[in-house]
């Protein structure tokens, strides 16, 4: 296993981590990633350790926190082979101060994660999407007294714009409080927005990124193509219409490419649509999930190895959207004083 910097910090994370949104599946939704519990989890965080993985992530809102409580039990007398990375801001009641990022429910979020996770401290802290009513000053605050507390290593944002990451950098550089080390992004071969603007946002500010969903949510697992149904067990039967978007052509032709590329590989799809994303900048971890130790291990096999410069260029060109304004116009009349990231 490779171990990359986490962005401009001095943490080493592993290339790929393993996410926890499968432990628990108490309610509908995370039901579909799956419902693992804590033998089982013991099992998979096992192989991860042994293939090195010393990352793994979860998030207050997955499964109504039940995915916090599994990974804390199954890490029991591990903890300290492990970096452990959660999140918060997304709704944990009814109430009108329940969610979000002030200091009232940071404080109380970040007290019921380590109480679920059997922990005095977290390695890596995110803010699972950004709070527009409250002031960035009082978000960045609160994260940076935490981390002076000792009860948060690292802070992270996760699904910011371009311009909430770069304003909330800017508040906490002025007042010489904690920054952002990380950004927990959506990005696939079929879904590569974060070039345009936070992936030169992060070269430039030293923000490495944790990918989550690499595969397309679901759709790069080499078991959807032309002519085929998606397969009885899938989370998009469910789930579908909450993740992103694809137009099937586009997909066919995405996984046409992946097939050419794995045959001269000798890989899997997936394992392939995984290290076009470890070879990409800013890359610090690829969030990689599974139901159980087959698909993780066959996860786990995307490192290791690299593709060439062919089939990258390969893939690139298989995966190419027409980018949206700014971009298109920045691209096609002043490229050369706004050069791709890629």
């Amino acid at each position: 296993m490779e171990y990359r910097l986490l962005g401009g910090s001095g943490l080493k994370v592993s290339a790929l981590s393993f996410g926890t949104g499968t432990f628990g599946g108490t309610n509908e939704f995370f039901k579909a990633w799956g419902s693992t519990e804590v033998d089982e989890a013991r099992r998979l965080i096992d192989v991860c350790f042994d293939a090195g993985v010393n990352l793994f992530d979860t998030a207050n809102g997955y499964s109504d926190g039940r995915s916090e409580e599994v990974l804390g039990k199954a890490l029991e007398g591990k903890r300290d082979k492990a970096l452990i990375s959660t999140k918060s801001a997304f709704p944990t009641g009814a109430g009108p101060n329940d969610l979000g990022s002030s200091r009232y429910h940071l404080r109380r979020a970040l007290e019921d994660s380590l109480r679920r996770l059997g922990t005095d401290y977290i390695d890596i802290y995110h803010l699972h999407a950004f709070d527009a009513l409250t002031p960035i000053e009082e978000v960045q605050d609160t994260l940076n007294t935490f981390v002076r507390e000792g009860k948060i290593r690292y802070i992270a944002a996760s699904n910011f714009s371009g311009w909430h990451l770069m304003k909330s950098l800017a508040v906490a550089e002025r007042y010489g409080w904690t920054r952002f080390v990380g950004h927990q992004v959506y990005y696939s071969l079929i879904g590569r927005e974060y070039e345009c603007e936070l992936m030169p946002l992060a070269l430039d500010q030293k923000v490495g990124a944790l990918v989550w969903s690499p595969l397309g949510w679901g759709r790069l697992t080499g078991k959807i193509r032309r002519g085929q149904r998606i397969p009885e067990v899938s989370r998009l039967h469910k789930t579908a219409e909450a993740g992103p978007q694809v137009a099937d052509e586009f997909l066919y032709s995405v996984v046409d490419a992946l097939d050419k590329v794995a045959a001269e590989t000798d890989k899997m799809v997936p394992q392939v649509a995984l290290n076009w994303l470890l070879q990409r900048p800013t890359v610090s971890s690829v969030i990689v999930g599974a139901r159980n130790e087959e698909q993780l291990k066959q996860n786990l096999g995307a490192a290791g190895w690299n593709l060439s410069a062919e089939q990258v260029a390969e893939l690139d060109k298989a995966s190419d959207q027409p980018a949206i304004y700014p971009y298109w116009h920045q691209r096609k009349f002043f490229l050369a004083r706004n050069p791709l990231p890629v």
